[in-house]
């Protein structure tokens, strides 16, 4: 039987059993298995890890782990000091865009308030996710660990809180987008990129009070959707504030 050694670096080890954090795993295994069908077994998801170096050398997903090999895995952010590291993926659009999964809808309307590309509805199936993230080279952000294990899936990410305005905060600063926010330019609802839109065209969809004291209109070409500075406007702003307040740093440091 073939044993190789395993250490998951920094918040890899948010995905492991207690046992296995933060240590060298010894593990014995009966059959030929590639790096990434090992580090998904100890429930790391493959979007999570950014390098791996297998005996002082980078390695891809595709290498077949052989005896007494020393495997070292890191998430993004993290420097393990490998000069010429070799890439695991291609790069994704900048900024991404992104593909958000059914039990994170507050997340996603969040993030199209600061004006991101952000898909989501939800009745998505988690293989319609996984074929659209592939298709359209979109950045899946889940809570769902089984679904980052999908094939298909190239960028992912796995939101650690589970309180939507703290989740925004983790994204921006995971995925570095703070100077890609333009807040108010897509539609919370179905992610359109919102025009301005002339008020003699929507005046016959305006309340009569709305149609009086309003002039500057925003309209979604994609679902309808009308936007205007009215009495909400100020709780909307004080919102986008919230959500762009104390940026969530991602800990690389741990061991």
């Amino acid at each position: 039987m073939a044993q190789i050694t395993i250490h998951f670096h920094h918040i890899l080890n948010d995905f492991l059993a207690p046992a296995y954090r933060h240590r060298e795993i010894v593990h014995r295994y009966d059959r030929k298995a590639s790096v990434k069908d090992m580090i998904e077994s100890f429930n790391v998801p493959h979007t999570e890890v950014e390098r791996i170096v297998v005996n002082g050398q980078a390695v891809d997903f595709s290498y077949l782990m052989q005896d007494g090999d020393h495997i070292q895995v890191y998430p993004a952010s993290a420097n393990p000091g490998v000069p010429s590291p070799l890439p695991l993926r291609p790069e994704p659009p900048s900024p991404p865009r992104f593909i958000v999964d059914t039990n994170l809808g507050r997340l996603a309307r969040y993030l199209r308030l600061l004006g991101l590309d952000c898909l989501y509805h939800n009745d998505y199936a988690d293989a319609v996710i996984a074929q659209i993230a592939s298709a359209q080279q979109r950045t899946v952000l889940t809570r769902d660990r089984s679904l980052l294990r999908r094939s298909l899936i190239v960028h992912g990410y796995f939101v650690r809180s589970d309180m939507p305005k703290t989740q925004v905060r983790e994204v921006l600063a995971r995925f570095d987008l703070y100077r890609s926010i333009d807040p108010l330019t897509r539609c919370t609802r179905c992610n359109g990129k919102l025009t301005a839109t002339d008020k003699h065209q929507i005046a016959h969809r305006l309340e009569p009070l709305t149609k009086k004291y309003y002039d500057k209109f925003l309209s979604c070409p994609d679902c309808g959707q009308i936007y205007w500075q009215g009495s909400h406007f100020e709780r909307v702003m004080q919102l986008i504030g919230q959500l762009l307040s104390h940026p969530k740093q991602l800990d690389t440091r741990r061991q």
